[in-house]
């Protein structure tokens, strides 16, 4: 186990499994002191713990799982809490919890898409209102958030309120780039495509409330819908491997502060986020130059 000082302290939310439990390890192999923001840990998350443990023990690693649910504001403060009472220190957050629902969008409840923000962006707000305070007095830190190239790029149906709880991410994201450079601290937003194995996404997608309102667009787009994951299948390359997604993650950590880019897109199957994510980034770029808030923006962290 590699304990020396370029190893950081990495809190990483919803790692019980998919791209945040593959980017603990990911990272923990790199070197770093890694906590896995997992909800339920006694209960329905033992086994993903417990895995967990092992996986340290095996690899000689410092990984640790560490009670976290994104929409508690006492349990966000009681992880970040207990990471400075270990380590003194924390240097890295991955904010990459997240639920994902398939359906008609009309068929969702305003209540449904509420939870869905409230566990896709409020808990983000959650965990940089608990841990901020801390980089910024320290002067240094990281923010690396998993998004989505629906943002973006291609936006298949079935997915409304899901695609828009990330897009309101992406966009809170771009603003705390610009709020948090000048006390140190970086943002990088890792965009991954619609990778169709290798995550719970599609296995664990929640469903609308409203079946009577579900039924009616059923009747209309049933077997398309049913067949959205195997379209998007199709245009994945067989290689294609979501383990990709947190390699990046780790490969962001590693870098010096201000030579980070704003975005790294991991997609296999070139939805065309990337292409208008550039220039949108660009835009914003220019207007940031036009209203003097040049000192905002750096060419690592902001173009």
């Amino acid at each position: 186990m590699r304990n020396d000082d370029t190893g950081q302290v990495v809190l990483v939310t919803g790692a019980s499994s998919g791209i945040g439990a593959l980017s603990v390890r990911a990272l923990a192999r790199a070197g770093h002191t890694v906590y896995a923001g997992i909800r339920r840990t006694a209960t329905r998350n033992a086994t993903a713990v417990a895995e967990l443990t092992r996986y340290g023990t095996d690899h000689q690693v410092d990984v640790h799982a560490v009670e976290l649910d994104v929409t508690s504001q006492d349990s966000v403060d009681a992880a970040v809490d207990r990471v400075f009472a270990e380590r003194g220190r924390l240097d890295v957050v991955v904010h990459n919890a997240g639920h994902m629902v398939l359906g008609a969008a009309e068929a969702f409840t305003a209540e449904q898409f509420a939870d869905l923000y409230d566990v896709n962006v409020l808990g983000t707000q959650r965990v940089n209102r608990a841990a901020l305070p801390k980089l910024r007095e320290r002067g240094s830190g990281l923010l690396v958030w998993i998004g989505s190239s629906s943002t973006r790029g291609g936006c298949p149906p079935f997915l409304a309120p899901y695609f828009a709880a990330k897009a309101a991410m992406d966009a809170v994201a771009v603003s705390y780039a610009a709020e948090v450079l000048p006390f140190g601290i970086d943002t990088a937003i890792v965009v991954p495509g619609a990778f169709t194995t290798g995550t719970n996404h599609f296995a664990n997608a929640g469903a609308p409330a409203d079946t009577d309102r579900a039924e009616a667009y059923d009747r209309r787009h049933q077997p398309l819908r049913d067949d959205l994951g195997r379209r998007l299948a199709a245009l994945v390359p067989s290689d294609a491997d979501v383990s990709e997604v947190a390699e990046a993650v780790a490969r962001l950590v590693a870098m010096e502060h201000g030579t980070r880019p704003l975005r790294t897109h991991i997609d296999p199957s070139r939805d065309g986020s990337e292409v208008v994510s550039a220039v949108a980034d660009r835009v914003r770029a220019d207007f940031f130059r036009r209203i003097g808030l040049d000192s905002l923006l750096t060419a690592g962290s902001s173009l």
